[in-house]
């Protein structure tokens, strides 16, 4: 397996971008309406996926990355939490709740899979080695 250089060649980064773009469009299509703190917490999740993907990455050390792609798998729970409320309120409708929910599910597996790779491997870091 080649050593990553940049968070933005992971897989899991890549996907959490493509989960923040698709709710940037519903949010700008105006299907959140003035619900501005819902707009508020689900850019906001959606966007601590990706984040903390990258601010992990760039901590430089293993245990760091670690503790911070918990942090985003954190978020995919808070996000997916936060797409039952909007489909209670008709922000999303039923296929769109299913595809941003499906996309979060698949991202929190990557993350999930790529903690145990880590945790297992000898790689320390950047700033451990």
């Amino acid at each position: 397996m080649a050593t990553v250089k940049r968070f933005e060649d992971l897989d899991c980064w890549k996907i959490s971008l493509e989960l923040c773009n698709k709710v940037g469009e519903l949010i700008d299509s105006g299907s959140f309406e003035k619900h501005f703190r819902l707009i508020g917490q689900i850019e906001g999740s959606s966007g601590s996926i990706m984040d903390n993907i990258a601010e992990g990455f760039e901590r430089g050390t293993r245990a760091e990355f670690i503790q911070f792609l918990g942090y985003s798998k954190g978020s995919c729970g808070e996000f997916r939490s936060q797409l039952y409320r909007a489909l209670g309120r008709n922000h999303i409708n039923q296929a769109q709740f299913e595809e941003l929910y499906n996309l979060a599910v698949r991202i929190s597996i990557m993350i999930q899979k790529f903690i145990e790779y880590l945790q297992k491997t000898e790689i320390k870091g950047t700033r451990k080695r």
